[in-house]
């Protein structure tokens, strides 16, 4: 075969219907890779094997029954794959499923003051022994989540964290969500991950913090009040338990985004101008912070 012949099948539009289904499928891929919805999808693909197997043999009992299987599993698929397709849907919404590698990992920006806040009272709370689940809102917004405990609206604090996690608080065994500089809710219920086989056994504080991040890209702070570890769940996975209050403030840094701020609206118009004018030399100095931040979370 030539290549005119293929050519004179195979045009321009082809071509393109190929690659763009090829980079959605890989982007599917992608999306459900680490999650139960990869033991699922091969559960289906060995279904559908039997199935041609069936057809090709003639096993026509066997064959009517596999179609009835099969046809039941297009009607739960996507009841069980609500997780997978709810964080597709939202990650398309903010722009963020066709974003190439994890700049989120490998920027880090100066310390804020939220960050130390929560990591101060999460080792406060390791070493009495007490247990809290503080919850660092991202893109995603958590309103649904903060309407199922008590809203509050403070100032975020040391201190009120400490409060709302006193053993004898009735805001004790919630979580509470953190929006910038603001503590917009405490005693908050979140969702529960369904614990995979095979893995250790976690208490419920661990399991509501990877639900939360299964359906959004919140940050979640864990103090186990058994261990008094302190682990952080993001993306529907999480760390290993860190013992270090400064290694915390980086690793939060190098996982959240920054708080937004306001426009600054400047007064001297000539001044504003010759800013955007005048050219400024700027010396660069190399940071490494970015790539030792980027080893830390893949240790």
């Amino acid at each position: 075969m030539q290549i005119s012949d293929v050519t004179r099948y195979v045009g321009v539009t082809d071509v393109i219907d190929i690659l763009a289904t090829s980079i959605l499928i890989y982007y599917l891929l992608l999306l459900i890779r680490g999650t139960r919805a990869v033991q699922i999808l091969i559960g289906v693909l060995v279904l559908f094997g039997f199935l041609g197997l069936a057809t090709v043999f003639h096993l026509l009992l066997l064959g009517t029954i596999l179609q009835l299987i099969v046809l039941g599993a297009a009607v739960t698929l996507p009841i069980v794959f609500q997780p997978e397709l709810r964080r597709a849907l939202e990650q398309l919404g903010r722009g963020g499923l066709f974003r190439i590698g994890e700049p989120d990992e490998l920027t880090v920006r100066s310390e804020d003051r939220s960050i130390a806040v929560i990591s101060q009272t999460a080792f406060i709370l390791s070493r009495n022994r007490t247990g809290g689940l503080i919850v660092i809102e991202q893109a995603s917004g958590l309103k649904e989540f903060v309407e199922s405990g008590t809203t509050l609206g403070a100032q975020l604090s040391v201190e009120l964290l400490l409060a709302l996690f006193a053993q004898r608080s009735p805001l004790h065994d919630g979580a509470v969500i953190v929006r910038e500089s603001s503590v917009e809710a405490a005693g908050c219920f979140l969702p529960l991950a369904e614990q995979p086989l095979g893995q250790r056994r976690l208490g419920t504080r661990h399991r509501a913090a990877l639900g939360l991040t299964e359906q959004t890209d919140a940050v979640v702070i864990v103090i186990s009040e058994e261990s008094g570890d302190i682990a952080v769940a993001r993306q529907g996975r999480l760390s290993r338990p860190i013992a270090e209050e400064q290694r915390l403030v980086r690793y939060l840094l190098a996982c959240t985004r920054a708080p937004r701020r306001p426009p600054q609206v400047r007064t001297d118009l000539f001044a504003h101008l010759r800013t955007r004018l005048g050219v400024r030399k700027v010396s660069v100095q190399p940071d490494n912070r970015a790539a030792d931040i980027s080893k830390e979370l893949r240790a």
